[in-house]
């Protein structure tokens, strides 16, 4: 992004100095995640949407590879006409990420029309390009499940010689890591085959809507395609249905609040038939449905709900006692399709001409068809196949500990991917020569000290931008998906400039107005400490948090636009909502009362 006034900025990326205890922090990632010295003349913001915790060394991967697709897809497969790729650069493990604009009028008009033919081809084979996707993804899907690490016995299987394969173990060490990582990419460059282009369809409609409507805000043009039935809620659906089978199979005091999920799952088949139906209906709902990572999907250490039952349990729970009192667990779908209708049709009235009307029923027609992409696409990408990426991971770190290089086969997640092929190589190498590998020596006191790096990095509160104030910010993508806008960084500028005030501003995601306590997480494994009827302040939420919806008022976060993630699930689950604050996590504390606007995008402090 182009730099502004250089009197008014931001820190600048050169500026940042190294955490007291943290000086090395920079070995942990790639040279090319550096701020270069020309970076200090560019704007940049904190992508905590998706990386709201200092990287480890493996999770970096999780940058380095979408931001890959996601450039390929915009710049050079669609070609859109506004917007090149995303840069990204690391600074005390957290990421900052900058968009590269197309301002060139005569470019813009060049890419616009290779854009229209390429894009309109998708929009008008929608569904059938969509089921293809889904094949494909099914089949990455299958193919990192199947991926075998070695177990590098003392002798290779006899089969390998009277069989002739000419192969022997070791070779498929590195093989299969290299697969995992090549599954991973080509996931992600599917996953944004498709994105882009379902926001492309909305800011198409929502620039149509702003030239029209002037004073139309973000979040009535959002509710326009509100009401969407997809799959990244299967996994909270699933919950509910089996609590309502719980409460009918007179099994509700199976599930106590607070109860270890493992000790109830070992009680009910002293239950008869209905402990022993229960349990057969779990075990069906865990496959593929409990694939959900706790997090968004970015970070090793956010295991999935098969792995951390005590995550959907805390839902479950709550779900039993609501049904047993006779609450209703469904979400205000209908409401929200009624609501939808009656304002396309109040502001389709308001329009001149029937050309106009034609182009409005035509963009709005897109964004409904395109829209639940958006959301369906995080179950399959972001939770079910990375939950299982970070598996295979996970299990050559389990080869690693069985081969005495490492002491946790999580330890792995804290070398560069560049690093674990080193130590792998070495282990192959030992393992043909007979020797003993090296890594021990070399590895676990880097591990010990990333280790404790991380730590103290966990203490740095990261500025929201860094770089010079831009003079105008008319990215669409990163407005709808971070929430980034001109307001938004004036907002940020004059709250770091001013101090401390009682009103934190950002965008109105959902409606209604709510005042409550205050939960600030700044970490998804504190999801357990919310209370029913707080109002949760976090850098930005995951939609696999739906089952905490239900306890809480209203959300509140650092990053977001009215088409993140965290907007839509807040609006699909009626819960007033504001995004994109930048600053909530830090001036607000635990246990403050708050006022909560969903409608103007305000949160007052009220204690």
């Amino acid at each position: 992004m182009d730099s502004g006034d250089p009197t008014r900025s931001f820190p600048l990326p050169s500026e940042i100095e190294a955490v007291p205890g943290a000086e090395n922090w920079r070995s942990m990632y790639p040279y090319f995640t550096r701020f270069q010295p020309g970076d200090d003349q560019r704007f940049w913001f904190y992508n905590s949407m998706h990386f709201p915790e200092p990287m480890p060394a493996f999770d970096a991967i999780t940058a380095e590879i979408p931001y890959t697709a996601i450039g390929a897809n915009t710049t050079r497969l669609f070609v859109l006409p506004t917007t090149l790729g995303i840069e990204h650069r690391i600074v005390n493990g957290r990421v900052y990420i900058t968009a590269i604009p197309v301002t060139d009028p005569a470019e813009i008009g060049r890419r616009a029309e290779i854009f229209s033919e390429r894009a309109g081809y998708y929009y008008q084979n929608w569904d059938r390009l969509y089921a293809g996707l889904k094949d494909r993804i099914a089949g990455l899907i299958s193919e990192i499940e199947a991926i075998t690490v070695p177990e590098l016995p003392e002798f290779e299987d006899v089969r390998v010689v009277m069989q002739s394969t000419g192969v022997a173990q070791n070779h498929y060490v590195r093989e299969n890591f290299h697969k995992c990582l090549d599954l991973y990419s080509k996931m992600w460059h599917h996953h944004t085959e498709f994105l882009m282009l379902g926001y492309g369809a909305y800011v198409v409609f929502f620039e149509f809507c702003k030239n029209a409507f002037p004073e139309i805000n973000e979040q009535t043009v959002a509710r326009m395609v509100a009401g969407i039935d997809v799959i990244m809620y299967r996994p909270d659906d699933e919950l509910k249905r089996l609590a309502k089978l719980a409460v009918s199979a007179g099994l509700a005091e199976e599930f106590p609040e607070g109860c270890d999920p493992e000790a109830v799952l070992a009680a009910l088949p002293g239950r008869g038939e209905a402990g022993r139906a229960w349990l057969a209906a779990f075990d069906a709902v865990r496959d593929p449905w409990f694939h959900v990572s706790t997090g968004d999907g970015f970070y090793h250490h956010h295991r999935s709900w098969n792995e951390n039952l005590a995550v959907p349990f805390a839902a479950l729970t709550r779900y039993v006692r609501k049904v047993s009192a006779g609450e209703s667990l469904d979400r205000p779908t209908a409401t929200l399709l009624a609501e939808r209708e009656r304002i396309a049709a109040e502001y389709r009235a308001l329009l001149a001409t029937d050309e106009d009307r034609g182009a409005f029923d035509q963009m709005l027609g897109v964004c409904r068809l395109v829209f639940p992409y958006v959301e369906d696409h995080k179950f399959y990408c972001e939770h079910w196949f990375t939950t299982r990426f970070f598996q295979k991971i996970r299990a050559f770190g389990e080869l690693l500990v069985r081969k005495e290089v490492l002491a946790d086969p999580d330890d792995i997640f804290y070398l560069q991917h560049y690093e674990i092929d080193q130590a792998l190589a070495d282990l192959m190498l030992a393992w043909a020569s007979g020797g003993p590998p090296l890594g021990a020596a070399h590895w676990r006191p880097v591990l010990a000290e990333r280790k404790r790096m991380l730590e103290v990095l966990k203490t740095w509160s990261p500025p929201p931008a860094l770089g010079p104030v831009p003079e105008a910010l008319n990215d669409p993508a990163v407005q709808m998906l971070w929430g980034i806008t001109q307001d938004t960084i004036e907002s940020w500028y004059s709250q770091s400039a001013a101090g401390d005030k009682r009103e934190v501003r950002g965008y109105g995601a959902s409606s209604g107005i709510v005042e409550g306590t205050a939960r600030v997480l700044r970490d998804v494994n504190e999801i357990g400490t919310i209370r029913d009827g707080e109002i949760l302040v976090c850098p930005v939420t995951a939609p696999s948090w739906g089952p905490i919806f239900g306890k809480i008022k209203a959300a509140v976060s650092d990053i977001g636009g009215t088409m993140s993630h965290a907007a839509i699930v807040a609006r699909e689950y009626g819960m007033p909502a504001v995004v994109g604050t930048g600053q909530a996590t830090k001036r607000i504390k635990t246990g403050q009362r708050v006022r909560v606007d969903g409608d103007r995008g305000v949160v007052t402090i009220l204690d």
